[in-house]
C-alpha cells in the first residue's frame, strides 16, 4: 500500500532557484493586474480566473506546450468564439455550458491549441452579462497582453527561451 502512495506524493518538477520563482511571482502579478484591469473595466471579473491560469502556466511552465502563444491565443480564440456562439444561441441555458466545453476542448485538441484554462471561457460567456463580440474582443485582448508581458518578463535574466523556438526543418 505505501508503495502506490509514493507514486501519488511523488513530485515531478525539478527544484528551481529561489530567485527564478520570486521573478515567475513577480510576472504574473504584472500580468494578473493588466488584465485584471481589463475584467473589472470591462463587467466581467470572472475572466480572471482563466486569466490567472494562464498566468501560472506562462511564467511558471514557460516551456510547456500548453504555454506557448499560439497555444494561449487560439485556445482563448477558439473557446471565446463557441462560449459567444453558445450564449448567442441558447441564452439562459447552463447546461450548454456543458456542451461549450467539451467542443471547445475537442477543437482546441483538433487544431492543436490546447490551451486548459481557455476551457473555462465558455462558462464565462453562458454566465456574463456581455455580448459575444465584446467577450471575444476582451478575451483576445487578454490573451494577447498576457503572451506579450511573458514575452518581455523572460527576456529579463534568468532568461527563459519563451516562445519555444520551433525544429529546424
Amino acid at each position: 500500500m505505501r508503495h502506490h502512495i509514493r507514486h501519488f506524493i511523488h513530485r515531478h518538477e525539478p527544484k528551481g532557484a529561489f530567485h527564478a520563482h520570486l521573478k515567475s511571482g513577480i510576472g504574473a502579478v504584472i500580468g494578473m493586474v493588466s488584465v485584471g484591469t481589463l475584467a473589472v473595466t470591462t463587467g466581467i471579473p470572472l475572466l480572471i480566473a482563466p486569466f490567472g491560469a494562464t498566468a501560472v502556466l506562462i511564467f511558471g511552465q514557460p516551456k510547456s506546450p500548453l504555454a506557448q502563444p499560439a497555444n494561449v491565443i487560439g485556445g482563448y480564440v477558439l473557446a471565446a468564439a463557441v462560449g459567444a456562439a453558445a450564449a448567442f444561441f441558447f441564452p439562459g441555458l447552463w447546461w450548454v455550458a456543458a456542451i461549450a466545453v467539451g467542443i471547445a476542448i475537442a477543437g482546441m485538441l483538433a487544431l492543436r491549441v490546447t490551451h486548459p484554462p481557455a476551457g473555462a471561457v465558455p462558462l464565462v460567456a453562458l454566465g456574463s452579462h456581455l455580448g459575444g463580440l465584446t467577450l471575444f474582443a476582451v478575451v483576445l485582448f487578454g490573451g494577447v497582453l498576457l503572451v506579450a508581458i511573458a514575452v518581455v518578463h523572460h527576456f529579463i535574466p534568468p532568461r527563459h527561451q519563451y516562445p519555444l523556438r520551433a525544429p529546424s526543418p
